[in-house]
């Protein structure tokens, strides 16, 4: 029987197999971006026994001399290839599993699209058969091909495209914004404060650019994120933003809060960088969970009382932030100075 697309298809033909003698064959190891996982959640645990071969990523480390615990591993081949992008720098050796032999002149676009077209791609095919082969190139030239399916592509980053950085805090100039953004400075100060952990949800009230909640999922691959925007423009610019950083998996939801927060799986922080109300507050108190880790900037005086109240009431940080960049003036330079901001953060 022939597996199915979409993946999911196959496994009610699967768990119709029942009492007999059945054996699903998947590529390498299935547990390592494979099918393990999801035939393991669809049957019982006594009712399967995995098999694991060398995966693409052993044999491929094994044909080009790389150590993996030193490279990046990815699995691409249902996902798109700007999920790449935090990882390039010069030198960065990345692994990754493809869809289709098109897929590699597809990913040499990408990088050449990005300034990396110097990066030396490896294409792997039909790894540990009788068709393998392995074909050496460069990004931004012709490619060899075709190649043929199953194949994989191994990479060594080169080029003068940009990097992300590793530090919370990204020059503004990585998001798409119509003005409405958390700058680079108050943004390292927000997040440090939300101090996001591995595996944890953000809730970003007035996401803007979605700036705050890119940083947080860039943080740790397992991190996940809600970003709640009323404004259907700005909504699109933070999938727009998420998704050439890398980060699709952004939720986004377009709506007011609170009311938009309605059906959400609960944050462990919450991000409030503008337009706090005594309401939004009030229902934030109500329906978080204990221990959630709330931060909220305000700029204006009455969103500053309410933040006051607030610490009165319930304990946490107060924080006033007064920041001054240098600017042309007259024939030499002078310091401009930025609105205050107060940011309370606390542990509800």
């Amino acid at each position: 029987m022939a597996w199915p697309a979409p993946f999911a298809d196959g496994l009610p033909l699967l768990q119709g197999l029942r009492g007999r003698r059945a054996v699903a064959l998947a590529s390498g190891d299935p547990f390592w971006f494979g099918a393990g996982g999801a035939i393991a959640r669809a049957l019982a645990p006594g009712e399967w026994t995995a098999l694991p071969y060398p995966s693409t990523f052993s044999l491929a480390a094994a044909r080009l001399g790389w150590p993996l615990e030193r490279i990046v591993c990815l699995g691409l081949h249902a996902a798109p290839l700007a999920r790449l992008r935090p990882y390039l720098a010069p030198g960065a050796r990345v692994l990754i599993l493809l869809r289709d032999g098109a897929a590699m002149a597809a990913l040499a676009d990408w990088l050449t699209g990005e300034g990396f077209g110097a990066t030396r791609l490896h294409a792997l095919e039909a790894l540990g058969g009788p068709r393998e082969r392995v074909t050496t190139m460069r990004a931004d030239a012709p490619a060899p091909g075709p190649f043929a399916h199953p194949v994989a592509a191994a990479l060594e980053a080169a080029g003068d495209g940009l990097v992300l950085p590793c530090a919370s805090g990204l020059a503004d100039s990585w998001f798409d914004s119509d003005g409405q953004i958390t700058k680079r400075p108050v943004r390292a100060l927000t997040l440090s404060a939300l101090a996001p952990r591995p595996g944890e949800r953000l809730w970003d009230i007035g996401g803007g650019s979605g700036s705050v909640a890119i940083e947080w999922l860039l943080s740790h691959p397992a991190a996940e994120a809600v970003s709640v925007e009323r404004r259907p423009d700005r909504a699109a610019r933070i999938r727009a933003n998420a998704a050439r950083l890398g980060v699709d998996r952004l939720e986004v939801v377009e709506g007011a809060a609170p009311e938009a927060l309605d059906g959400l799986p609960r944050p462990d922080a919450v991000f409030v960088g503008g337009g706090l109300s005594a309401a939004l507050l009030a229902a934030l108190e109500a329906r978080l969970a204990p221990r959630t880790r709330l931060v909220v900037n305000a700029v204006t005086l009455e969103t500053e009382a309410l933040l006051l109240a607030a610490h009165a009431r319930r304990g946490g940080a107060l924080l006033r932030v007064a920041l001054a960049e240098a600017a042309p003036l007259g024939c030499g330079l002078g310091w401009t100075s930025a609105r205050p901001l107060t940011q309370w953060s606390a542990t509800l």
